[in-house]
């Protein structure tokens, strides 16, 4: 199963919408990598890193200008699913009965398929890995979760067993404060917001960034002892 399938389910637009990533979303800055680029399905472990004045290593460096670009190819889709779930409950909400909303899901579901798979198709995993934590980051819900809801929880269960085949864990949650990638992806994301490299959206459950870098550098400061 294609990575594709995981995310037509909650790429959501209302009918008579014309959904478009922003170009702005989808420009690199300065730092480009090519989709075909082998480094670019590599799966790197990154190791603990606190971003603050002073100086990291060629290695950290590298790892994490990997991870912005992957952070910059992802987050429009993580911005447009958050946008488009709001649409369809919306959507929904007006319906009266089962019948109604089978037939708007079907409709939002089809546009989805001939919208955005050839897109999504060209996601490596690791990509795909980002692209989880980022819609949990804007939804506040897990991709298995919205799977389960919109689909059933059979579906959901299917889905997410395949996708552990291909290092995927649709359950997968945003936690800046327990995972140093998350901290680092927040960071780059700050940065985006502040250059208009990407365009903000507030996330389902605020951040505070100087918090958030605190923990880090205390807790960086105490494991150097």
């Amino acid at each position: 199963m294609k990575i594709t399938t995981f995310f037509l389910f909650f790429l959501f637009i209302s009918i008579s919408a014309t959904a478009q990533v922003t170009p702005k979303d989808t420009i690199s800055d300065g730092f480009y990598i090519r989709d075909n680029d082998t480094i670019f399905k590599d799966t790197i472990q990154l190791e603990e890193i606190v971003l603050y004045k002073g100086k990291i290593d060629v290695e950290s460096k590298k790892q994490f200008e990997l991870l912005k670009n992957r952070v910059y190819r992802t987050y429009p889709y993580a911005k447009l699913a958050s946008e488009r779930l709001t649409a369809l409950n919306r959507g929904m909400a007006s319906l009266k009965t089962n019948k109604e909303k089978k037939k708007y899901f079907k409709i939002v579901e089809d546009y989805l398929n001939n919208e955005f798979e050839a897109q999504l198709k060209k996601l490596s995993r690791k990509q795909g890995q980002i692209l989880i934590k980022l819609i949990h980051r804007q939804t506040g819900i897990t991709t298995y979760d919205l799977v389960k809801t919109l689909k059933s929880g059979w579906t959901a269960f299917w889905s997410s067993t395949t996708a552990k085949m291909f290092d995927l864990n649709l359950k997968a949650q945003y936690q800046p404060y327990e995972v140093n990638e998350d901290y680092l992806i927040e960071t780059i994301l700050v940065r985006a917001f502040e250059s208009r490299r990407l365009i903000s959206q507030p996330p389902a459950k605020p951040v505070d960034y100087d918090d958030l870098t605190d923990f880090w550098i205390n807790r960086a400061i105490k494991s150097s002892k």
